[in-house]
């Protein structure tokens, strides 16, 4: 079972567009953030500046103030962030069983065999790596 934690609210399609960019960037203002989407998805300065303070609110960003302008950087890692909505998915689908989702993704073809002996693999040598930890 997984330990509890605070769940985020899940980010939405142009929220998570929003976040690729400040991740991107690794700061950005809601200016710097619509030039970015300007190709992809054009939006008002407003509608940016409504996203960034959803995402703010939600936890994902946080804000400094640069002058007049405020400055959005992410407050983790993408790679975090998946890690936090695949543990939600796993309390909500899968009754906190992390080896009931991957049984689901092996039989749905989502994982393949060699994927799965690589993660095994890793595992096993994060294991190993904890045991001699241990013991010296």
């Amino acid at each position: 079972m997984l330990s509890a934690h605070k769940p985020r609210k899940a980010l939405s399609e142009l929220e998570h567009l929003v976040m690729e960019v400040v991740w991107r960037l690794g700061s950005a203002s809601a200016d710097a953030v619509r030039c970015a989407l300007a190709g992809r998805h054009p939006m008002k300065e407003s509608t940016v500046r409504t996203i960034l303070s959803r995402l703010e609110d939600k936890g994902y960003i946080g804000h400094k103030v640069e002058g007049r302008t405020n400055i959005y950087r992410g407050l983790d890692a993408p790679a975090n962030v998946a890690a936090k909505a695949v543990r939600q998915i796993i309390q909500r689908f899968c009754g906190g069983s992390v080896e009931q989702l991957l049984v689901g993704m092996v039989n749905n073809d989502v994982v393949d065999e060699k994927e799965l002996q690589r993660m095994a693999q890793r595992i096993a040598q994060r294991t190993a790596r904890r045991k001699n930890r241990e013991g010296e």
